[in-house]
């Protein structure tokens, strides 16, 4: 829900064409998780949300790029929540907190999210674009964490190191998320991203900000 004021017909109009793309982007997600990825049609989400076809290809170009957005939304989430970190943190707290912000948002949504995230593993068209994003991600948290410790990440090998290390633990705890029989069963994935990055806090400490 907004919270910003309206400031005229521009503002609302933005504000419901959010909450259509909000209401798609459900949609679609949850026929897709529910009946698999091949079996849902366009027709059926524009139904279920209660929009027309065309209405929907204003909003995305397939079914494929409603997961896609949601993929580049946890990018998104990461590389902002790694830039609002306090300078001076040690990397392992700076990554740690950036990759658990859309775990925390998953394990928040368990009932919605799983099956998602089950969906995209599952699936080898969304498993590819999964592995896509990542390499972006990565390219982004090494620049942003290079800007954060004054390296040069086309010459120094850390910042591109310390990404990756982070988004295998967060690719890690995606699949062990996901092999929980339910939401109830499944461990959280906030406690699983915790016990990673015990393991990994010592090698990404070991370097010191220049």
């Amino acid at each position: 829900m907004s919270t910003r004021p309206d400031t005229g017909p521009v503002s609302l109009a933005q504000r419901k064409r959010q909450l259509v793309a909000t209401e798609l982007t459900e949609a679609a997600l949850q026929l897709l998780a529910l009946k698999g990825f091949d079996a849902v049609t366009v027709d059926e989400i524009a139904t279920t949300a209660g929009v027309s076809k065309r209405t929907f290809f204003r909003y995305f170009a397939s079914k494929e790029d409603v997961v896609v957005q949601f993929l580049a939304g946890m990018g998104a989430d990461m590389r902002v929540g790694l830039a609002a970190r306090p300078a001076g943190e040690r990397p392992s707290e700076a990554l740690l907190h950036a990759v658990s912000v859309p775990l925390k948002t998953c394990g928040d949504h368990a009932e919605r999210a799983l099956p998602v995230v089950r969906l995209i593993l599952r699936t080898p068209a969304l498993l590819a674009r999964l592995l896509e994003h990542q390499a972006q991600w990565r390219e982004e948290l090494t620049e942003e964490l290079a800007v954060r410790l004054g390296r040069d990440p086309g010459a120094d090998l850390y910042p591109r190191l310390a990404a990756g290390m982070a988004l295998a633990a967060f690719d890690a705890v995606l699949r062990r998320w996901s092999e929980g029989e339910d939401t109830e069963s499944a461990a959280d994935p906030a406690a699983l991203i915790g016990e990673a990055f015990a393991v990994l806090a010592p090698a990404l400490d070991s370097v010191t900000p220049r």
